[in-house]
């Protein structure tokens, strides 16, 4: 039949022809809806230049440098906006390439088309603070190591296809190996769990895995081939996983495993760009990794590499060369070919908000200040009112010493008042230590002299009660003999001291009395003993 002849069905009951049928909405996921929370906008003003990378700052608020022209962009990590001070571009004579944040975020470092590596402040705009000279042509390639216990070294590839392991205080070369790929080195990653180790990726169709513990001269820990140009690689964050893109394909490698090939994505149409870690949080409240891919067929796609698949993708009306991800999970930027950034910001749910009102009585939570550190000045200025952070070491003061009666009186020395409190009390030694302190200050005689008749009743009394008493014994016997000597006339004038006196008598005689008969004991015992012993 002619395609002329062709005419739409019509049924008989009916003047319309049949329409298809109307296509089906794709189904809502947790995660479809996750990744739909995010707002998507585009940053203004455009770069007018391909923006070729991004990278995230690791330290709060998550600074973003973006590479674009013969500069470095950066912007605030809260808002997403410029910084006064942006872009560095003194810094730069050629293209910018690979910006790189340390660990700390303390420090930037970046290469460009005439070979150079440059380490930045991120925090200011002022020269250079190294400029690593290595490279004969474009370093494509810049990473600080992403352990927290390495701040001075980072590595670095370019087109001349050398691999440079730099030490940036001194700025030497540690390790400089040329000919590490036969082609442009132009993509690598630092791995998460080891500073020595690292991966880069080559227009030779190779990723190599590097270990700086080993000499230069030798080969590279592992080798393996994608089987196109690698224009990314990736570190998943076990350390023992690494994806790669290069083509139009996505593979995920045991790094392990000596390099085995655990799965291949083959969901893009034309050449995959750029990867990097996303987050994507389920309502429990825990968090999963994705890989995030942009390819210059204008797709995004989120790949879950523990059940091999893609959850979700999203589509930009330009090629898409770079994608980063906040490590706050509140934004996911990508560049395009013709300048333009695309930003998507994590939307707050009512629930959300309802739930952070209740949780402060009707006030929402006021946005979380910049951690307080040593470096800062604000740290100087912070006042006593300032409350500790979870790392500082809390010095805590003394408890005070609550002093007795007695005590205080002798700090003031008022010997004979600090005696008779002590006396009052009735603490056998607290009694004690404060004669042993008088005596030690010669003033105890001195002070039993100017006793009155009732606080010499009190003395005599805890004579009487603990002369014998064996652990105060020496002592208080030579004090009874003391105070009899020096205050006879008193004694003599006063029916109750003489009472007292009485009752010490007493009580020397029954003391006497037990000491004879234990030596009456010890006689008897002391024959037997020396038998036994033979």
């Amino acid at each position: 039949m002619a395609a002329a002849d062709r005419q739409p069905y019509f049924p008989a009951d009916s003047s319309a022809a049949i329409l298809p049928p109307p296509r089906r909405p794709r189904p809502s996921t947790p995660e479809s809806n996750f990744w739909r929370s995010f707002r998507k906008s585009e940053l203004s003003p455009s770069f007018i230049l391909p923006v070729s990378a991004l990278d995230f700052s690791p330290a709060a608020p998550h600074d973003l440098a973006a590479a674009a022209s013969a500069s470095i962009h950066l912007l605030d990590g809260s808002s997403l906006s410029p910084k006064p001070y942006s872009p560095l571009s003194a810094a730069f004579s050629d293209l910018a390439h690979s910006p790189s944040f340390r660990s700390d975020g303390a420090l930037l470092a970046a290469g460009d088309s005439s070979g150079l590596v440059h380490v930045l402040d991120p925090s200011r705009s002022r020269p250079p603070l190294r400029r690593l000279r290595a490279h004969s042509r474009a370093a494509r390639l810049v990473r600080f190591p992403k352990s927290p216990n390495d701040k001075l070294h980072l590595f670095s590839g370019g087109d001349d296809a050398l691999l440079c392991y730099w030490d940036v205080p001194s700025e030497t070369s540690i390790l400089s190996l040329a000919g590490a790929h036969k082609d442009y080195i132009r993509a690598g990653a630092a791995s998460p769990v080891s500073a020595e180790i690292f991966a880069t990726g080559s227009y030779d169709h190779t990723v190599k895995i590097w270990d700086v513990r080993v000499s230069p001269e030798s080969n590279p820990v592992s080798s393996f081939n994608h089987g196109n140009p690698v224009e990314s690689v990736l570190f998943l964050p076990s350390g023992g996983l690494l994806a790669t893109a290069g083509g139009s394909v996505v593979k995920v490698w045991d790094v392990i495993g000596g390099g085995r090939l655990i799965h291949s994505m083959e969901t893009h149409n034309k050449t995959v760009t750029s990867l990097c870690l996303g987050k994507f949080g389920d309502e429990s409240g825990g968090e999963e990794s994705r890989i995030l891919s942009v390819s210059i067929d204008g797709y995004l796609k989120v790949f879950d590499y523990a059940a091999f698949k893609v959850t979700h993708s999203m589509r930009f009306p330009a090629q898409l060369l770079s994608v980063g991800f906040s490590p706050s999970g509140s934004a996911w930027v990508v560049g395009t070919s013709n300048g333009i950034m695309y930003v998507g910001k994590r939307k707050t749910s009512k629930k959300e908000v309802a739930g952070v009102a209740s949780e402060f009585d009707g006030f929402v939570a006021e946005p979380r200040k910049r951690p307080l550190l040593p470096t800062s000045y604000r740290y100087f200025r912070r006042g006593q009112s300032e409350k500790p952070g979870e790392g500082d070491f809390i010095v805590k003061k003394a408890a005070k010493l609550k002093l007795a009666e007695h005590d205080k009186l002798l700090k003031k020395f008022r010997h004979r008042e600090s005696l008779v409190s002590a006396l009052r009390r009735g603490n056998p030694n607290s009694i004690v230590a404060v004669m042993e302190e008088l005596v030690a200050r010669k003033k105890l005689l001195k002070c039993v002299e100017n006793l009155d008749v009732d606080e010499l009743g009190l003395l005599l009394g805890f004579l009487h009660k603990h002369a014998t008493t064996p652990r105060y014994a020496r002592f208080l016997m030579g004090l009874v003999k003391k105070v009899l000597e020096m205050r006879t006339e008193d004694i003599r004038s006063s029916d109750e001291l003489r009472s007292h006196v009485r009752n010490l008598k007493r009580m020397a005689a029954e003391e006497i009395q037990v000491q004879r008969s234990l030596q009456e004991i010890q006689g008897m015992i002391s024959p037997l003993l020396v038998i036994a012993g033979r």
